[in-house]
C-alpha cells in the first residue's frame, strides 16, 4: 500500500513511517503543509496521514483542497485536538477518520489497514440529464431546452430523486422517506402537491410530458416513447 505522511513533527514523523514501512508499506513523507499539499494532489495514494497542524498550510485546508480537486483517498486526521468540535470541524472537511495524540502505533496501523478496506467512493454525476431536461447538483440549476427553471429547495430534491431514478416506478413511500426523510406516512398531500407544482414548472410550457403518474404505484420520470 502507498501511503503520504504529511507530518511536521520529526520524531512523530519517523516513528509513523518506519513503523508502517516495517509492515510492508511503502511511504512519502512532506514536512510541511506546502510540500503535503503538492504530493497530494498528485494522486496515486491509497491512504493519506495528515497532520491537522501544519506550517504555512494546515492540515484541514489540505483536505479541503484535495477534496475539491476530486480526490477520492482515504484520509486520516492525526491531531492534539481532541474535542467533539474538533473532530467534527475535521470530518466535515473531508477527512475519514480522526486519531489524536499521542496515540499507540497499532492503533493507527489498525485505522490505516481499515480504511484501505473501504470500497472506492463512486462519483455521482454532477449534472443530470433527462430528455432535454438538465439538472446541475453542483450549481442547484434546473433548466429545460435553453429556458432556467427556478425551483424551491423541496422542489429540486424532489426533481434529483426522479432523475436519479428515471425510468423506474417510484412510490409516494419511497419519496417520503428519501426527499422528505418521513420513516412513516404523516397521512398529508405533501407528495401530490409537490409533484403538481413541479409539473407546472417542469411540464406544462413545454411540449411533451416528463413525469408521469403510473396509477396505483406512484411516479416515475421518463421521455415517452
Amino acid at each position: 500500500m502507498k501511503i503520504l505522511l504529511i507530518e511536521d513533527d520529526t520524531q512523530t514523523a519517523a516513528y509513523v513511517a518506519n513503523g508502517l514501512r516495517e509492515h510492508g508499506h511503502v511511504v512519502d513523507h512532506a514536512a510541511s503543509g506546502r510540500d503535503g499539499l503538492f504530493l497530494a494532489s498528485g494522486g496515486g495514494f491509497d491512504v493519506m496521514v495528515i497532520d491537522r497542524m501544519l506550517p504555512v498550510v494546515d492540515g484541514l485546508a489540505i483536505v479541503k483542497t484535495i477534496r475539491g480537486a476530486g480526490i477520492k483517498a482515504p484520509v486520516l486526521l492525526l491531531t492534539t485536538l481532541g474535542g467533539v468540535n474538533n473532530r467534527v470541524e475535521g470530518l466535515e472537511a473531508g477527512a475519514d477518520d480522526y486519531l489524536t495524540k499521542p496515540f499507540a502505533f497499532s492503533e493507527l496501523l489498525a485505522r490505516v489497514n481499515a480504511l484501505a478496506r473501504r470500497p472506492p467512493m463512486v462519483e455521482e454525476a454532477t449534472i443530470l440529464r433527462v430528455g432535454d431536461l438538465e439538472l446541475n447538483r453542483l450549481k442547484r440549476t434546473v433548466k429545460r431546452g435553453d429556458k432556467p427553471i427556478e425551483l424551491q429547495p423541496q422542489e429540486f430534491r424532489l426533481l434529483e430523486y426522479l432523475m436519479r431514478n428515471a425510468g423506474h416506478v417510484v412510490t409516494r413511500t419511497m419519496l417520503l422517506e428519501n426527499v422528505w426523510e418521513f420513516h412513516f406516512d404523516p397521512h398529508t398531500s405533501v407528495v401530490e402537491t409537490h409533484i403538481s407544482r413541479l409539473r407546472a414548472k417542469v411540464d406544462r410550457e413545454f411540449g411533451e410530458e416528463l413525469i408521469h403518474t403510473v396509477r396505483g404505484s406512484g411516479y416515475t420520470l421518463g421521455v415517452s416513447r
